[in-house]
């Protein structure tokens, strides 16, 4: 497995090869506009080359790209539903010409709607992104933790979107967020609790389709739908379960991304010493 984190973009997405190996990154994550809306730089083919230039100065060829947070594929307000398909189709167009591995959405909230409702509107959603779509990024739909309402936070629920049959001819992956699916109530704090998590995952998903660990810790306790990270170690998570996830003989293999609290400039480094130290252990 490779360890890496999320790294800032700051004064333009060049910048980001360069931040992720400062902290000793040797895969990263990044948003490619603001999560929270605003004017978006366009990628250019002078932006895209110097990308790949810094990309190569630090000997890294692996990088991925989170969604804008305020996506959402159930929403009934057509404004925030059609605006959502416009803006995941463009990171998908400008991930591919970066040379993005894979884009990883948060689904959405069902709101108002039922949830046979909500999901029929995310598969209408994603095929409306992917049509026509020809570039090399992946579309990945991360787990969620549950709170509110959030679709995604059940393995089943994820199932059936990319099994349906208007899309599971398409190329979709899956984004496993430690720490939301521990919210979500499964067990991944030991060694048990991890074999019987990701055995029923392969049943119900399969290990075909997980492209990308995000790697945190967690505030909550487990089942209680809190979305909040924690550092490696230190949550309710503990290191028992990340050792556990380090010997899988899948999840060994996948690109780990650090979403950990940034309080200080050593948070980084100090969870990415933390996994590594864990890694062939």
């Amino acid at each position: 497995m490779r360890i890496g984190s999320h790294v800032s973009v700051a004064g333009g997405v060049a910048n980001a090869p360069g931040n992720a190996a400062k902290v000793g990154c040797e895969v990263f994550q990044i948003f490619s506009r603001s999560p929270h809306g605003g004017p978006v730089k366009p990628i250019t083919p002078e932006v895209s080359l110097e990308f790949s230039k810094e990309m190569k100065k630090h000997k890294l060829d692996t990088f991925y790209i989170h969604a804008p947070y305020y996506i959402n594929l159930s929403s009934a307000k057509n404004n925030i539903y059609y605006g959502s398909i416009s803006v995941l189709r463009q990171e998908l167009e400008r991930g591919s010409a970066l040379g993005c591995k894979a884009l990883m959405t948060h689904i959405g909230s069902f709101g108002k709607l039922t949830d046979k409702e909500g999901i029929e509107k995310v598969i209408g959603g994603i095929v409306k992104i992917l049509d026509g779509y020809g570039g090399a990024t992946q579309f990945l739909l991360e787990m969620s933790a549950g709170a509110g309402r959030i679709v995604g936070d059940t393995f089943e629920e994820i199932a059936a979107i990319i099994f349906d049959k208007r899309l599971i001819k398409l190329n979709i992956g899956v984004c496993f967020d430690t720490c939301h699916a521990f919210a979500s109530g499964y067990d991944i704090s030991s060694p048990e609790g991890v074999a019987n998590t990701l055995k029923q995952f392969d049943k119900v998903i399969g290990f075909d389709k997980l492209v990308l660990m995000h790697i945190n810790d967690s505030k909550g306790e487990l089942g209680k739908h809190l979305d909040r990270h924690e550092h490696i170690g230190q949550g309710k998570i503990g290191l028992d379960g990340f050792k556990a996830l380090a010997k899988h003989k899948v999840i060994s293999k996948l690109d780990w991304i650090l979403e950990t609290p940034k309080d200080s400039p050593t948070d980084d480094p100090s969870n990415i010493a933390v996994l590594k130290s864990i890694r062939y252990t």
